[in-house]
């Protein structure tokens, strides 16, 4: 069965600073290249944390009429078990569709220790290799490394005893906040969290966690939407629509759709970038009928 992580009071969270945007810095939808007014939720319950209102280096500020984040990091979860999920990916670089791109999400966990890859593939080319590491403790996933590789590799360390983010780029290191993800382990921080108090989530619901990348880090607010009746090569699934929407210049999109059918483990994977420029990765295989464990 999913692994249970248990709730425990999460203190303030530390100021977030995001390191300099590194112009080299690769995302999903580059690396696809060949060559290269929600409604308002209702108030949460006293055990979960709100997001303190917005001083510089904070999370991001409430925009009118939009409820308050609860910071990840609060909440109990039960963690998704080992899986491996196939995905076709399509897409859009400028003037070139993209097409022919397969994709695989190789989750493996023993219930203290996790290992998560995310990978993009064409023909004669590996698009996209996204890693995380770390373990599991009582916020949940607790990454200890995440990494982007390519041609080259780049990466982050989750510097607990000293509470920050380290960067292999040598950006300055970032302030580590209670329940930060990456990039990789935020599709399966969110499933833990809807997996295991799913009515605490009604659509409106805004989320707030700091997410890592390989070179800088940020608080992503995600919006929990319907959920929607999706048609993917893999079959008919329903699924719960996240978004995470641009708050400032050069935001990307993304938005996740997790199946509550199957332990809410996301089957579409889509980032749009300001440009318009985009990467749409769905399920290609069938789910088991019933949520690994």
């Amino acid at each position: 069965d999913p692994v249970p992580a248990a709730a425990a009071p999460s203190p303030d969270p530390a100021p977030e600073a995001t390191a300099p945007k590194d112009p080299e810095t690769p995302d999903l939808v580059a690396q696809a290249a060949p060559d290269s007014g929600a409604a308002p939720a209702p108030e949460p319950p006293a055990s979960a944390a709100a997001t303190p209102p917005a001083t510089p280096g904070s999370a991001p500020a409430t925009g009118a009429g939009e409820a308050p984040a609860t910071m990840a990091g609060t909440q109990s979860l039960r963690i998704p078990g080992s899986v491996t999920l196939d995905f076709e990916a399509t897409g859009q670089i400028g003037a070139s569709p993209q097409r022919g791109v397969f994709g695989e999400l190789v989750w493996l966990q023993d219930g203290t220790r996790y290992d998560g890859r995310l990978t993009l593939k064409a023909v004669f080319f590996t698009l996209l290799n996204w890693r995380s590491t770390g373990v599991i403790g009582p916020s949940g996933l607790e990454p200890e490394r995440y990494s982007e590789s390519r041609k080259a590799e780049v990466a982050s360390h989750f510097a607990r005893d000293r509470g920050e983010v380290v960067f292999s780029n040598n950006a300055p290191p970032v302030p580590l906040q209670p329940g930060a993800q990456d990039r990789m382990s935020v599709m399966m921080q969110l499933g833990g969290l809807l997996a295991a108090s799913p009515e605490r989530y009604p659509a409106g619901t805004r989320i707030a966690i700091q997410t890592v990348g390989a070179r800088d880090a940020d608080v992503w607010v995600f919006v929990v939407g319907d959920e929607e009746k999706l048609n993917l090569p893999a079959g008919e699934y329903l699924a719960r629509k996240l978004t995470r929407d641009p708050r400032k210049p050069f935001d990307r999109k993304v938005e996740l759709w997790l199946a509550p059918a199957h332990g809410y483990l996301p089957v579409r994977i889509r980032q749009t970038e300001p440009n318009g420029d985009f990467a749409d990765a769905q399920l290609r295989k069938p789910l088991p009928t019933t949520p690994p464990g």
